[in-house]
């Protein structure tokens, strides 16, 4: 069952994204196994994040890459929205 996550971030601007994408390429976390979906959303001078995963658990693998590298660039992270995926319908 997938699973989409819906992030808001404190300070996240379109650079520290930009930033982010880069280290988490550099690490070798760039596509994670697990993530369907990536899509980055700007809205007012900020980024929010719409992922799927195939799973929690490959989520939260992701996450010990992630959060470190979130913390560096002094991105606020908040709860996301977590839903199961009923449908997508591409195109």
């Amino acid at each position: 069952m997938a699973l989409g996550f819906y992030f808001t971030h404190g300070g996240f601007t379109p650079d520290k994204y930009d930033a982010v994408i880069k280290q988490l390429a550099e690490a070798g976390a760039g596509a994670p196994k697990g993530r369907s979906l990536h899509v980055a959303l700007e809205s007012d001078g900020a980024i929010q994040v719409f992922d799927t995963w195939e799973s929690q658990e490959e989520f939260d693998a992701f996450g010990k890459t992630l959060l470190p590298i979130l913390a560096g660039v002094g991105v606020e992270l908040n709860e996301p929205m977590v839903a199961r995926v009923h449908n997508v319908i591409q195109g």
